[in-house]
This record gives C-alpha cells, structure tokens and sequence, in this order.
C-alpha cells in the first residue's frame, strides 16, 4: 500500500444561485475560471506546479460540452500547461472529482491537483429528471429500458418509490424543509460561509458592479403553512413537492489536493487527510438506496463505527435521502447538515459535492472536531462517501 497522504490545502465556492438569477448570467466556464483563480490566488502556489485539473459537471452539453474543465483553465488565466478532464457522476460529480484527485496523490501521479465542479442549470435545457410526467431521456438504452420491463423512471418519480418504500410521511418531509432553510439561514447570519466564499459580481461584463457573496436560495422566513399548501409535484397522492426538494441552481466549488509532503515542501498547510473513499451502486428504478452502501464500504474502509463520525453530510436532493441515512445509521439530528443543505442553499448538480465538501471541512474547522462523513446520491443508483479528518 501507497504511505503517500493526499490532504486538502485549500477549498473555495462561489455563492449558489437561483436558476434564472444572481449567477445566470455567467456562462458556466468562467464561472468555474473565477473559482480556479481564487484558490490559486488565495493558496499562493506556483500555478506550473499543478499536475492535473478534474471538473464534475453532470449536464455536459451546450455551454457545458467539450471538456469544461479545460475551457476554465484557459478562462482563469492558468498557465497553458495545466491539463483538465471533465468526469460526469450526476449529482457526485463534484465529490468525485475529489475522490479521483485524492486518488491521484496517493498513486503517486500527482503531487499537486484541483478538484472542482460546476453547474449553471440556467443556461442548460432542463434535464426530464426534474420536470413531472416527462419522458426519460435519450441516454436510456432499449436494451437497458428492457432489462427492467419498463420501470425506470425519472429521479423526481423515483423519489416517491422512496417514500413510499421507508413510509416517508409529508409532515416529515416538509419539517425536512423548515429545518433546512432555518440551520442555512442561521449559518449564514453567523458568517460561517464567509472565509469559504468567492465572491463575485452578478454582471460578469461589470467587474465594479453589485457583489454576489451570499447564497440566493436561502429564505429567511418559512411559513409552514404555505409550505404544507404545496402541491407534489410527480404523483397526485405523492409527497415530494418543490419545498422539500433541492433547488434549481448555478455555482462552482474548487478544492487543492496535495501530496503531504509536497504540500510541505511549498508552504501549504494541511488542513485535512482522507480516511475513506467509496462508490457503491444499488437498484436505477428507485435510486437513492446506494447511500446506505456506501456509507457501509466507507466505515469498513476507515476503521471507523458512525459513533466516531463528528458530522454528516448527506446531500439534500429529495427530503428523503437523509432521512433514510439518519433513520438506518441512528444519526444524530444535532449532526446531521448542521448547516442546512441542498433544499436551502441550493443543488447546481455538478458543484455540489465540491461544495459540500468545502462547507464540511470548514465547519470540522470552525468547531474542532476531527471526523467528517458526506455522502451523495446519484441518477440510477449510485452513490458516493468520503470521510476526511481535520488535521
């Protein structure tokens, strides 16, 4: 076994946006090309030092084709010889994008990487996923659609087998929601996000213009009542509803990957190492029971029993997803997205889990504690964990 350590040395994200607003008018590479030259910036490294660059985007077509991950490279004015590659794990992108980072240190192929990700879910058509009573899309194969005599649905649809699978009530569901939205709010009045966040101007064409550095989606005042008025939005008689949902949005989010005794050598401090890495894949028709799996590979990986897990980060894309990871692993709420989640602050797919990730590690910071879990499903059931230690 490798006794080379990747450890994190620096981690940024931009604020998340609305879809259609603050963040809109960005196209998504230089959106992510202003995230790259902030942590290159705020790190002080030689930027010739970077071995590779790996970009999560789970919706690569028009403005997102073509290798991202490279376009913002050039858009951030790196130097011309750092090379990019661009991956798709849906909603892990982002987080897989540091798995295989990590990944890369610890083979000995990298000294120094980024990893990031990015979405503008505004300047990109609407994926089936999210829209009710469409038809899945073209990437599903005959064959594939024939292998399960035709119940493979959309993730929206999928997210009512889950409720009706677990008995996932809508009160809880919609308490989910309220909880979400208060824990974001709180963290971002206290400034929990502000050492993490790039800001950045809501006209890319007016650099002197009005500054983005708070995320959009977060809502102060939650109004149960309006929230239970909602109707669901992929069955009649379903529970999920755009309230206990994820939120359509654009953001990017960048983390500096490190050889330990690279990061040593050049003035980096470590902030955190790796303990588990894990993919696991379970059944595509209802597709978010991956996370009990590989919550599973990631604790018999690390050594670790989920009483020594500090936090938890489960990404918020249905209500139900940390609900069933809380509910299976005797989770703590007090543990648990400590500071709200997707629901509230927002889901740009690709960027998520850099995001997340961002956020786990600095709050493992801000709080002292050492262990840190997050965890992400993923379109047709697959799912990805990390747990780190703060250093």
């Amino acid at each position: 076994m490798s006794d080379r350590e990747a450890v994190i040395v620096g981690a940024v994200r931009t604020p998340v946006g609305k879809r259609g607003g603050a963040l809109s008018r960005w196209h998504p590479v230089d959106l992510l090309g202003h995230t790259l030259r902030n942590l290159v910036e705020r790190s002080g490294i030689d930027a010739t030092h970077i071995d590779d660059v790996i970009a999560g985007c789970a919706l690569q077509h028009e403005h997102q084709s073509g290798n991202i991950g490279r376009h913002a490279v050039l858009s951030a004015g790196l130097p011309e010889s750092v090379p990019a590659v661009t991956i798709d794990r849906q909603c892990g992108s982002g987080q897989q994008a540091v798995n295989f980072a990590a990944h890369g240190v610890i083979a000995g192929t990298y000294g120094l990487a980024i990893a990031c990700g990015v979405e503008s879910m505004s300047q990109v058509p609407m994926p089936s996923a999210f829209l009710p009573g469409a038809p899945l899309g073209p990437q599903y194969g005959p064959l594939e659609l024939a292998r399960y005599d035709g119940g493979m649905v959309a993730q929206g649809a999928a997210s009512e087998l889950l409720n009706h699978r677990y008995e996932l009530e809508r009160q809880v569901l919609d308490a989910f929601s309220v909880r979400s939205h208060e824990r974001a709010f709180a963290a971002s009045r206290a400034g929990k996000f502000r050492d993490q966040m790039v800001p950045i101007t809501a006209d890319p064409h007016n650099p002197s213009g009005p500054t983005v550095d708070a995320d959009e989606g977060i809502r102060e005042h939650i109004d149960p009542v309006k929230i239970a008025s909602l109707k669901p939005v992929f069955a009649a008689d379903g529970h999920t509803t755009a309230a206990n949902s994820s939120q359509i949005s654009d953001g990017a989010a960048a983390l500096l990957i490190a050889d330990r005794e690279f990061a040593q050598r050049n003035g980096l401090i470590p902030r955190a190492r790796f303990r588990a890495m894990s993919v696991a894949a379970a059944d595509p028709v209802i597709q978010f029971t991956a996370v009990l799996d590989a919550t599973r590979k990631a604790l018999k990986h690390s050594g670790l029993s989920i009483d020594d897990i500090d936090l938890f980060e489960v990404n918020e894309a249905f209500a139900g997803v940390p609900l069933i990871v809380a509910r299976e692993f005797g989770i703590p709420d007090d543990k648990l997205n400590v500071n709200g989640g997707s629901i509230a602050i927002g889901h740009p797919l690709g960027s998520t889990g850099a995001r997340m990730l961002t956020d786990l590690l600095c709050e493992l910071e801000r709080t002292g504690k050492s262990y840190g879990l997050q965890i992400i499903c993923e379109a047709t059931g697959t799912a990805n964990a990390t747990i780190i230690e703060r250093i």
